[in-house]
């Protein structure tokens, strides 16, 4: 059997549907490998969210060409992209929609004679029950995706186009998966969808991810179970009450906010009220929660007092962690071809100034846990023989470290009670 390779871009979601792909193929008797050195089929599986993520994919794309691969594409930039990659991109083998996974082996098995394209312009994203991930990353934390698809249409956002309406998993196919990554000997697991907090109600009539969670929590082995990309409008005290409660829900909420400013937040097609009473609920009632959210500057028709008010808020609020994109504009969204459009100068200095307000804000945070003992996951060995850990507050790759100076025997997916001695703007420093 052939030899497969794969590369993988963009988002925790999208590993995992590399992880799928992975699987069916291994299910089809190919032999895969991450390194495509050692073969002449490479599978890339893009990002579109940003421009930027795009570039990236198409100079993969470009350099596997020169070393005369064979090159399928599949992911966010085939199923948004099809036939321009085919016209610009000639050399491209095949083409493959986002939720077309089960038409991999037939491009595979084409792959010699002719061009396949496989892209389904309606895409419905079914999560693929039967297959067995094959995972690239085993670590001490793992991502299970609980839904796919979105029913918002915020402005900028071009996800729904690409992966359809949201649809949710059957919770028994989750709480099964999750019991099979313990097993291999995962500690942590990160719940992800594009919207979490909507999970089950299209299939259950109701908001079911508060019972979700108190299932996996009586998962024996499990470690930390963490929820990411959390929906303003469905962040019910039900789900509070439960990351408050229960003892292996990290306290850790992931809230992607976008905005402050109520027509900036009209203008983006987001839920458009005052987050403060929603910020200051979860901080009563999650005590030494950490917050987490990301907002876009730039984007159209936001004016001087549109930022001003955000820099207020992020000053006010004093978030324990805060991403900032500036806009990207993406052909299909709402905001493409909406006029009062910020120069990319202008934009790139507002992106700045409120980074600079968080690295403060970050900073100080960091520096309360100084003399504190935490619980920390660990996950590897540094090359200067320093440990690396996470505490709960911070989620793999996208939030800080714990750098642990030890001479004990640690082993990856243990949670270990570390002291901080020191601190910087992201990251803690800390011995066992």
């Amino acid at each position: 059997m052939k030899k497969i390779a794969l590369i993988s871009h963009g988002c925790a979601k999208n590993l995992v549907d590399s992880e799928l792909i992975l699987g069916i193929l291994a299910k089809n008797g190919y032999k895969i490998t991450l390194n495509e050195d050692e073969t002449d089929i490479v599978i890339v599986n893009t990002c579109s969210f940003i421009c930027d993520a795009e570039r990236e994919s198409i100079s993969t794309i470009l350099e596997l060409i020169e070393k005369g691969k064979k090159v399928i594409v599949t992911g966010c930039l085939a199923q948004k992209h099809p036939e321009e990659l085919k016209k610009e991109i000639p050399e491209i083998a095949g083409v493959m929609g986002i939720t077309d996974f089960n038409k991999i082996i037939e491009i595979i098995r084409k792959i010699d004679s002719d061009f396949v394209e496989e892209v389904n312009e309606t895409p419905n994203y079914i999560y693929p029950e039967e297959v067995e991930r094959q995972q690239i990353t085993m670590g001490a934390s793992s991502y299970i995706k609980i839904a796919d698809g979105c029913n918002y249409r915020c402005g900028y956002c071009v996800i729904p186009f690409l992966r359809g309406d949201y649809h949710s998993r059957r919770m028994e196919n989750i709480i099964n998966e999750a019991k099979t990554l313990v097993k291999k000997g995962v500690t942590e697991i990160i719940l992800i969808a594009q919207d979490t907090t909507g999970y089950g109600i299209d299939i259950y009539k109701k908001p079911a991810l508060p019972e979700l969670l108190e299932k996996l929590n009586k998962i024996e082995g499990l470690g930390w179970i963490r929820i990411m990309y959390a929906y303003p409008t469905t962040m019910s005290d039900e789900l509070i009450d439960k990351i408050a409660k229960l003892d292996k829900v990290v306290k850790y909420v992931d809230i992607p906010l976008q905005h402050s400013h109520p027509e900036l937040l009209k203008l983006m097609n987001r839920p458009a009220f005052d987050y403060r009473i929603l910020i200051d609920k979860i901080r009563k009632k999650i005590p030494n929660v950490s917050i987490r959210t990301t907002f876009i500057t730039g984007y159209p028709g936001e004016t001087e007092e549109h930022h001003e008010h955000l820099k207020q808020f992020i000053k006010d609020i004093k978030f324990d962690r805060v991403g900032v994109f500036t806009y990207s504009r993406e052909k299909g969204t709402a905001s493409y071809n909406m006029k009062n459009r910020v120069p990319a100068r202008l934009a790139k200095k507002r992106y700045k100034e409120l980074m600079e307000i968080q690295q403060e804000i970050s900073l100080n945070r960091n520096k309360g846990f100084i003399g504190k003992t935490i619980p920390c996951i660990i996950e590897a060995y540094a090359d200067n023989g320093d440990v690396v850990a996470r505490s709960e507050y911070d989620a793999p790759e996208i939030d800080g470290v714990v750098s642990i100076k030890t001479n004990k025997h640690v082993v990856p997916g243990d949670i270990e009670q570390v002291k901080i001695i020191d601190a910087t703007e992201y990251d803690l420093i800390g011995e066992l």
